[in-house]
């Protein structure tokens, strides 16, 4: 009769010099494979700013001799508090801790917003809100009469003009964020008869990356179609990144372009139409089109077609400001 102990595949292990148990090579990268995966379940531009905050605060803990991972939610009270007094923003605040509790997911920890004690937190939050509440300051639309300056203050047709017009034009008649404008591939772009459609493979809406696909009219005043043309036809590349960065040169790099960069493009460009450039940033182009949309008299149902908001009550806000003075009602009595 077979002893079943001996039937049975015994368990191998890994040893390392010191005796302490190693993991196989290939549940090891197995590992490293699911915590990219992990980590890409942030844009590249949140997991940043994350990085940035979470500098900060185990700076702050060092000072302290304070332990931040895992956090005392006390201790993360404390922080926040001393932000505040510091003169951050409640919404720069807000991030601050959502990139705590990031990090403590991605270590495997309950965060602390969400441990025993936590009502600290909620509660030095609730004060910072209403003793330092700000109204959010909007950086102003690049509309059709904006983008119409900043397209002919372009001089030139060199290779980064070219690219500079495609982006300004693209990236507001598809209502991009400029993190999507940068993840564009030339297999992402096609050409028809009416315009162009655009496949947006992921953003912050779509973090799963079910993709969705845009129309961008031919146009006759920003004409977005046939200045992404002409800047494929000067920058000749088959694949790839669809907007590629520069040499100081105007060399074209295999490289795209980084989200940052797209909004310093807008600002030089809007400095050069004459006007004032820190009004302006890379959300700008999309604040643009739906800006413009509105006062055409587009539906918000339309707009949302465009722009992939989850909620007609973000869109609700481009429509108010525009509507401030439409129909007042003390219009015919004031």
């Amino acid at each position: 009769m077979i002893d079943p102990d001996e039937s049975a595949p015994s368990p191998v292990i890994w040893v390392e010099d010191d005796g302490v148990p190693a993991l196989p090579g290939l549940l090891v990268a197995e590992i490293e494979s699911a915590a990219v995966y992990a980590k890409a379940s942030r844009a590249s531009s949140t997991q940043r700013v994350y990085a940035s905050d979470w500098r900060i605060f185990t700076a702050w803990c060092s000072d302290r001799a304070i332990e931040p991972l895992p956090a005392d939610p006390r201790a993360v009270a404390t922080f926040l508090a001393a932000e505040a007094d510091k003169g951050a923003k409640p919404a720069t605040i807000g991030r601050r801790l959502a990139a705590i509790g990031y990090h403590h997911k991605q270590a495997g920890l309950q965060p602390p917003q969400a441990r025993e004690g936590a009502a600290v937190i909620s509660q030095v939050l609730g004060g910072i809100r209403r003793s330092k509440g700000v109204r959010p300051v909007r950086k102003r639309a690049a509309d059709g009469d904006a983008l119409r300056d900043m397209l002919r203050a372009i001089d030139g047709d060199g290779l980064r003009s070219a690219r500079d017009r495609a982006v300004l034009a693209l990236g507001m008649a598809a209502a991009l964020r400029r993190s999507e404008i940068v993840a564009l591939t030339l297999d992402d772009v096609e050409l028809v008869p009416e315009g162009l459609k655009v496949i947006i493979r992921g953003s912050k809406t779509d973090q799963e990356r079910a993709g969705v696909v845009i129309a961008v009219p031919e146009g006759r005043r920003i004409r977005p179609k046939a200045l992404l043309l002409a800047w494929m036809k000067e920058a000749a590349h088959e694949d790839g990144p669809l907007f590629r960065k520069l040499t100081p040169g105007d060399r074209l790099t295999d490289r795209g372009m980084s989200d940052r960069a797209v909004a310093r493009l807008v600002q030089k460009h809007a400095a050069a139409a004459g006007y004032d450039p820190s009004e302006f940033a890379g959300h700008s182009l999309r604040a643009g089109f739906l800006t413009e949309a509105e006062a055409s008299g587009a539906s918000i149902f339309k707009m949302q077609e465009v722009s992939r908001h989850k909620s007609v009550q973000v869109l609700a806000a481009y429509v108010r400001s525009r509507e401030l003075f439409r129909e007042h009602a003390g219009e015919k009595f004031l």
